[in-house]
């Protein structure tokens, strides 16, 4: 009687725990976030960097993120922090917005890499590599990508529907059995595997090329170092992007896997409950990395700092 009092109250700790978590937490993070996206957005935009493909890149980004906040964070900070679950209970709401946070969250990851495929261009020691890093290309691939994962998950808008859990808890996924197993997969393939891998790649082979260019920059005419001092800023910003990506991803990417090994496995009531607080917490520090871009930039580049500070001043 004892123990079952015990973990009773331990799963009720859990609960209070996430629940104030989304509470409070949440909602500060949505705040800090919409300003690091907007600001963000306004600095790309203009006309002194807005030039470089890179910057196309930074705006899409910030663009899916700033979407992101506001059709997954606060549904899920309803939901967690607030027990208002418009897509429990809507059948429609619930396709449309589980489609929108599977799109958006793989979209806004797919153009880091993109940019991180534009700056090893760049920064190619071969000019005609270096060419290829071109506004044109820059849409092309951002449309291409974005029009490919809408196709790719658009049978989540016929597919999804609400299930009940628990007899007064209704959730809104994806019908057990071929559509759940393969997205189960794809998340733990594409999402934890290969886009933090091809980041990396991607990212290593850019800072090669800084290396390899260096010396040879020095030499050169003021005004071309100029140019590589704003890639090599670009680079740096991006560098960091992927770095909090990262780092602030694994956790979600270790326990999805972890929950797909054991997903056969008997699990106690505590064990299943402690493993859904591991995840929603999980979920909220995965937040967080689409949440703090500007700040990080603010810190290690000189000019998105001046044009923030521009920004502040009205000038």
């Amino acid at each position: 009687m004892s123990s079952q009092s015990s973990s009773t109250s331990y799963i009720l700790l859990l609960k209070s725990i996430t629940k104030y978590l989304y509470q409070i937490g949440a909602p500060i993070l949505i705040c800090i976030g919409s300003m690091s996206s907007i600001l963000s957005l306004i600095v790309f935009t203009k006309k002194s960097l807005q030039k470089n493909p890179c910057s196309i890149y930074f705006i899409s980004y910030n663009i899916a993120n700033l979407i992101l906040m506001y059709s997954s964070i606060l549904t899920v900070t309803l939901s967690a922090g607030y027990g208002v679950s418009l897509s429990a209970y809507n059948l429609a709401f619930c396709r449309y917005n589980l489609y929108m946070a599977i799109l958006i969250d793989i979209l806004s990851s797919s153009y880091l890499v993109l940019a991180s495929i534009d700056r090893m261009l760049v920064t190619s020691v071969n000019v005609k590599t270096r060419q290829r890093s071109t506004r044109r290309f820059a849409y092309f691939s951002i449309i291409s990508i974005t029009i490919f994962w809408i196709l790719f998950h658009s049978h989540i808008l016929s597919s999804a529907v609400i299930t009940q859990v628990t007899p007064n808890n209704f959730v809104c996924n994806l019908p057990p059995g071929t559509d759940l197993i393969l997205h189960s997969y794809y998340s733990l393939i594409v999402k934890a595997l290969l886009i933090p891998l091809l980041m990396i790649i991607f990212g290593l082979l850019a800072l090669r090329n800084i290396r390899r260019v260096h010396s040879i920059r020095r030499t050169t005419k003021k005004q071309i170092q100029s140019s590589y001092s704003k890639d090599r800023q670009f680079c740096l910003m991006l560098f960091i992007d992927i770095g909090i990506y990262i780092i602030f991803s694994s956790m979600l990417s270790a326990i999805n896997m972890y929950q797909q090994i054991t997903q056969y496995y008997i699990k106690s009531s505590l064990q299943t409950q402690f493993e859904l607080f591991l995840k929603t917490t999980a979920v909220f520090i995965n937040y967080i990395s689409i949440c703090i871009g500007c700040y990080t930039n603010i810190f290690i580049s000189k000019t998105f700092r001046k044009n923030i500070k521009n920004i502040i001043l009205c000038k």
